[in-house]
Parts: C-alpha cells; structure tokens; sequence
C-alpha cells in the first residue's frame, strides 16, 4: 500500500510541475541579465576628478530620495580631437514631485567657459576641456550643481536605435538630411535615419531650437521603446550598444538605486525651453545671446526642482 504522501504527490495538478519549471526558467534568466547588466554597467562606468560639485555641499542620497541632476552630452567623436558636444541636455529628477525637468542648450550659446578664462560657444567647453570643463561651465551658466554626466557618441547613437528595432517619431516638418527624406507625420526611423534626422539644421526655419526638439523625441522614443517586451528579451545587442557608446560616471550600485528609488519620477517629463535670446556676430563668428531674465527664470526653476535653497 502506498503512503498518504505518495497519493497526496499524484493529486497534484499537472500545471503546478510547469509553474515550477516557468519559475526556475526565470531565476536563471533573471541571473543571466543580472550579470550582464553589471558587466555593461562596469563598461559603462568612466569615473571622474571630482568628487562632488562646488555648488554641493554633500553628495546626493539616493536612498533619502534626494533630487539630482544629469548632463547629457551627445558628442561627435573625430580622430583628430576631442570632438565636439553637439547635444547638451540638462535633466533634474525629483522623486517627491515625481517629476524630471529636461533643458535643452543651444550649443552656440555665449558664455563663460571655466577653465578656459574665455567666453565662447557652450559646445566649446567639452572642445577644450572635456567632460569636466563642460559640467563646470554648465554648472555656472544655470547655477546648479551637475551631479552626473551621460557621454552618448552620436555616431554610433545609430547602434543603439538598430539593437532596439527602430524607433517612431512624429516630424512637424518635411525636410531632407543627406540621403533621407522625412515627410511630415508619423515616421518610422532605423540607426542611420536617426541620426540624420536629430542632425538636421539648415533647413529648419527655427534652427538649432527644431534640432533640440528632435533630438528630445529621439531619446524618448529610444526609452519607450526600450522598455517593451520584446527589447527586453532582445536584451544583449542592447546591452552591447550601450556599453560601446555611451560612458557615465554613475557607478552600477548608483543606477540600481535610482531604478528603485525615482522610476516615477523619470516617467514624467517636463520640457523647459530657451527661446527669447538673439543671434549676434562677434568677429565674424555666430553666437546666441540668451535672455537674461528668461535665463534668470530658468536658474530658479531648476534650482527649485532640486530643493536648492
């Protein structure tokens, strides 16, 4: 005779064995993304002099939810310099409004590059000093501390756009950008057609203000479209993408903490806009003044966003 636990075992249903089998399949997929997602990170991580900001007086503490902020640099990399930053994004995230401010900068703005003793083209600063001269000069342009920096090479942005299957934007204007032409409405755009697409400046009757515009809807397509299902089992071209081309001085425990701590808040983004400067010629040479009681109102947004006294 068989014992209750052997009939007790024989009663159970057929699909808890598959439920189990699912779960395992899981943990063990779950391990693998794991441990590439902090080989990436590690790939990801370029540490930087400084340790904290002047305008800081401690680092910001994830875990009290504090808020901070986020310098994105798209820079055209060349073999014969430092290249320049061609995009120049300040984003401020604060977990208690559940909110990001997202801030374009003309990359021709005139001002003061620190470290240089000069004032000259925003984009300039990365030119001379890298990335730590352009969080310094930003910094002192918005009068907020720059806490972390994401360095993306818009050349090889393009790889990153194909590792996800293309994106889908929506364009206000028809315009050609070297071989591609983008008619107005809904338009769905592989590597190379993104790039030529957020590069596009000539043609655009508001300049460097429309360029901003698609490149924020760029990377935010590339975010939506990241977080789908099926990207996310697609996930190591992905992570190979990521880890060639984009460096951040986030450390991976860092990021972890900001997944747990302010995924609200990046869900929800409020654009800030620069546009009651001028254009002024200087030697010859094409700057953008910026207003100062429009930059003025912009320093007290963000300085509030970050709960800055």
């Amino acid at each position: 005779m068989e014992s209750s636990t052997v009939k007790k075992r024989k009663k159970w249903p057929w699909f808890v064995g598959i439920i189990i089998i699912i779960i395992l399949g899981l943990i063990v997929y779950g391990s693998i993304i794991y441990k590439d997602l902090t080989e990436t990170a590690k790939q990801m991580h370029e540490p930087i002099e400084r340790e904290l900001s002047d305008k800081r007086k401690e680092p910001v503490a994830f875990k009290k939810k504090e808020p901070f902020s986020v310098l994105v640099l798209g820079v055209d990399e060349r073999s014969y310099d430092k290249g320049r930053s061609d995009t120049m994004i300040v984003m401020t995230v604060n977990p208690t409004s559940k909110s990001t401010k997202m801030l374009s900068i003309p990359r021709d703005t005139y001002t003061e590059i620190i470290g240089r003793g000069v004032k000259d083209k925003i984009n300039h600063a990365y030119a001379f000093g890298g990335i730590e001269m352009a969080m310094n000069t930003v910094e002192n342009l918005l009068d907020i501390p720059i806490d972390y920096v994401l360095q993306v090479n818009m050349e090889s942005f393009k790889d990153i756009v194909d590792a996800i299957g293309g994106i889908t934007v929506t364009n206000s204007l028809d315009f050609t950008s070297g071989p591609y032409s983008f008619p107005k409405g809904t338009n769905t755009l592989n590597g190379d057609e993104a790039l030529a697409f957020i590069r596009m400046r000539y043609e655009d009757p508001r300049g460097d203000f429309g360029r901003q515009d698609r490149q924020k809807q760029v990377i935010q397509a590339v975010l939506r479209e990241g977080a789908t299902i099926n990207n996310l089992l697609n996930y190591k071209s992905i992570f190979g993408a990521i880890g060639k081309n984009i460096r951040t001085n986030m450390t991976f425990d860092e990021m972890v903490d900001v997944q747990a701590n302010y995924r609200d808040a990046v869900r929800h983004v409020d654009q800030l806009y620069i546009k009651e400067g001028r254009g002024e010629t200087i030697a010859g040479i094409w700057y953008y003044m910026m207003n100062n009681e429009e930059l003025a109102s912009i320093r007290a947004v963000l300085r509030t966003h970050l709960e800055l006294k």
